[in-house]
C-alpha cells in the first residue's frame, strides 16, 4: 500500500501543478520544479526569475546538477566577469549546486553522481576538455567560473563556500543518504581545506516553509532620540546606535542584506583611502562620536510607520546612499561581536517615503553621484527606462527597472521583461549582435555610444513595447522545445530572436521605423518553429556550443540561411 502523503506534500503537488500551467514557459512539470526548487532555496540572494533561470542546467550528462550559481559576495558572478575581477580581502565566493527531483523520497545516488562530479571537477589539477563527454557544457563551464574565479582572487583571501542542495517533497531521509553526505563533505574539504562545505537536503516541510517566506521586508528601525520628522510618514532623520544598525542590516544568521542594497549603484569598493578611514573610524577609541566623522546613510522605504517615539517599522528598506559605511560597519561588529551590546557611538540616518517613481530616481541619483561613478551604474536610472516602465505597465507588461519589483508583486513571469533581456533583444535585432548579447550579459549597457544608440538616438517607447513582446514570444517558443537542453536554448535564443526579424522584414540591417510598424500577430509559432530548426541545425552542425554562439562569425551563417 503506498504510503499516505502528508498535507505539506499535497499541497505542494498542487501548488507547483498550478504554478507550472501559470507559467506557461516550461515543456513539462518536472522542468518547471527545477526552476521552483532554486528559486526557494535561493531566496535570500534575491535573484530575479531571469537569473535564477540562467542556472538551470540539468538534463543529460549534469552530474547530478539540475542548477549551478556562482556568488561573489552574494552577487550572482558571470563568465564575462571572471577575466577581470576584483574583490576586496575577506570576500565571500560561494558555489551554490542545486539537484531537484519532484519525488517524495531522497536517493543516495544523487549524492554520489556528487561526489563524483565534485572530485572530477571541482580539483584544480582536472583539465576540462577531459570531461567533455562526460558532463555537459553548462556544467564544465560552471565548476571552471568558480575554479578561475577562485584563482583570480587567490591574493585577495578569500572566503570559499560550496553548498549543495537536495531538493525533493520528501518528508524523511535514509540515515546512508547522511553518511553520503557527511562522505561528500569530506572529499570537497580535502580539495579545500578552509572551505565551509554544507549539504542540505531540503523536503515537503522545509519547501513550504521557504515558499510561504514572505518577500516582502519588514524591519524595525529604532532611533536613539525622537527624529525629527516632516510630512506624513514620510521623512525622518535622527541618530541610530552603531550596534543598533549593525543588527538592522544583518538577518538572523549575521550575514549583511544584500537586497538592502540593490539601489546604490556604487559597489563595495574595498580597502580604499575612504574606507580605510571609516574602519579606522570605528576601531578608534578617541572620544569623537562616529557620526561627527561620517556623512551619514539614507534610506529609502515603500513605508515608513511609528511604532513608538523612538522606532519605526520600515517596509522594503532600500539603503541609496551609504554602502560603504554600512559594509565597513557590518566588517567591524563582525569580528567584534561583544561590543554590538555594548556600543555606545552613533550614526546619522535619514529615511525617506518617495511620493513618486521620479523622486526616488531623483534621490538615487543625487546621492550617488557626488563622487565619479561610471555613468552606466546610474542608468536605470534614466528617464527612459522609467518611461518604458511606464508604457509596458498600461500594456499588461512589467519592466523590471527595480529588480523583482514585480515578482515580489506575484506577477506572471511570461509578463515581466528584465532591463538585461531588453537590451539584449535590441542588441541582437538593431545591431545585429546576437553573439554580444549572449556572451556579455553584465556589460550590455556600459558602452556609451550603444547605450546612445538604442536609448537616446532612437528612443521609441513603441518599438521597445513590440521589441519586449517578440523576444518573449521566441524566448517562450524556446523553452517550450524539449528536444534541446537549456544551454543549447540559451546559446540559439537571440539568434532566433535575429533571425525571425530579418526574416519578417527582409533584411539584415533593422531599424526603429521596421519594427515599430510591425504587426505581431504575423509572428505565430508556425514561423518561429520553422525558423528555429533551421538555425539549430546549423548551430549543431558548427559544433553546437557556447563558442559557436559566443563567436562574431555565426551571425553570418544566419544571413546566408535567410538569403541575405
Amino acid at each position: 500500500m503506498a504510503k499516505k502523503l502528508s498535507n505539506n506534500q499535497l499541497l505542494l503537488k498542487e501548488c507547483i501543478q498550478q504554478e507550472y500551467e501559470e507559467n506557461g514557459l516550461y515543456d513539462k512539470e518536472s522542468s518547471y520544479f527545477e526552476f521552483f526548487a532554486a528559486s526557494q532555496v535561493l531566496k535570500n540572494y534575491d535573484l530575479s526569475d531571469d537569473e535564477v533561470a540562467s542556472g538551470i542546467i540539468g538534463g543529460g550528462n549534469d552530474g547530478g546538477c539540475d542548477g549551478m550559481y556562482v556568488f561573489l559576495n552574494n552577487d550572482l558572478l558571470t563568465q564575462d566577469q571572471v577575466e577581470n575581477l576584483s574583490a576586496p580581502k575577506g570576500s565571500v565566493l560561494n558555489l551554490v549546486v542545486v539537484q531537484a527531483k519532484n519525488t517524495t523520497g531522497f536517493s543516495e545516488d544523487a549524492i554520489m553522481k556528487w561526489k563524483t562530479t565534485s572530485n572530477n571537477l571541482l580539483s584544480m589539477s582536472s583539465e576540462e576538455k577531459s570531461f567533455v563527454d562526460r558532463y555537459n557544457e553548462q556544467v564544465r563551464e560552471s565548476f571552471m567560473m568558480f575554479r578561475d574565479a577562485i584563482t583570480k582572487l587567490v591574493r585577495s583571501q578569500i572566503k570559499i563556500q560550496i553548498h549543495y542542495y537536495y531538493v525533493t517533497l520528501a518528508d524523511e531521509k535514509h540515515p546512508n543518504i547522511e553518511e553520503q553526505a557527511n562522505e561528500l563533505k569530506e572529499l570537497v574539504k580535502s580539495l579545500y581545506p578552509t572551505a565551509m562545505v554544507a549539504v542540505d537536503f531540503v523536503g515537503a516541510d522545509k519547501l513550504m516553509e521557504l515558499y510561504n517566506t514572505d518577500t516582502e521586508v519588514c524591519v524595525n528601525l529604532e532611533f536613539v532620540e525622537n527624529p525629527i520628522a516632516r510630512g506624513k510618514n514620510s521623512e525622518f532623520i535622527s541618530l541610530i546606535n552603531l550596534g543598533t544598525y549593525y543588527k538592522f542590516i544583518t538577518d538572523d544568521n549575521d550575514k549583511l542584506r544584500s537586497s538592502f542594497f540593490e539601489a546604490n549603484v556604487r559597489d563595495y569598493q574595498g580597502k580604499n583611502s575612504v574606507n580605510t578611514c571609516i574602519a579606522k573610524s570605528l576601531a578608534s577609541e578617541d572620544g569623537e562620536d562616529f557620526w561627527w566623522l561620517n556623512n551619514g546613510i539614507t534610506i529609502l522605504a515603500e513605508k515608513a510607520s511609528p511604532i513608538t517615539n523612538k522606532e519605526l517599522l520600515i517596509t522594503n528598506p532600500e539603503i541609496v546612499n551609504g554602502l560603504q559605511t554600512s559594509t565597513e560597519i557590518y566588517n567591524y561588529f563582525s569580528v567584534n561581536k561583544a561590543q554590538v551590546e555594548n556600543e555606545k557611538r552613533n550614526v546619522l540616518v535619514r529615511v525617506i517615503v518617495p511620493t513618486s517613481e521620479e523622486s526616488r530616481d531623483n534621490i538615487i541619483f543625487a546621492t550617488n553621484n557626488q563622487t565619479n561613478i561610471p555613468k552606466s551604474s546610474l542608468r536605470v536610472t534614466d528617464t527612459i527606462h522609467l518611461q518604458i516602465e511606464m508604457y509596458f505597465k498600461s500594456r499588461g507588461l512589467y519592466y523590471d527597472r527595480r529588480k523583482n519589483y514585480y515578482k515580489n508583486q506575484k506577477k506572471k513571469a511570461t509578463d515581466i521583461v528584465g532591463v538585461s533581456f531588453l537590451a539584449q533583444c535590441l542588441i541582437s535585432i538593431f545591431l545585429r549582435k546576437p553573439d554580444f548579447a549572449r556572451a556579455r550579459p553584465s556589460t550590455l549597457l556600459t558602452d556609451d555610444d550603444t547605450y546612445k544608440n538604442l536609448y537616446e538616438t532612437n528612443a521609441d517607447l513603441e518599438v521597445y513595447y513590440k521589441t519586449a513582446l517578440l523576444g518573449k514570444k521566441v524566448q517562450t517558443n524556446l523553452t517550450k522545445t524539449s528536444d534541446m537542453t537549456s544551454a543549447e536554448r540559451n546559446d540559439v535564443l537571440y539568434y532566433l530572436l535575429y533571425g525571425v526579424a530579418a526574416k519578417i522584414f527582409g533584411k539584415k540591417n533593422i531599424q526603429f521605423s521596421d519594427v515599430k510598424n510591425l504587426d505581431l500577430s504575423s509572428v505565430t509559432d508556425e514561423v518561429i518553429n520553422d525558423l528555429k530548426l533551421t538555425i539549430y541545425h546549423k548551430y549543431k552542425e558548427l559544433g553546437g556550443n557556447g563558442r559557436v554562439a559566443k563567436s562574431d562569425t555565426f551571425i553570418n551563417e544566419i544571413d546566408i540561411l535567410l538569403g541575405l
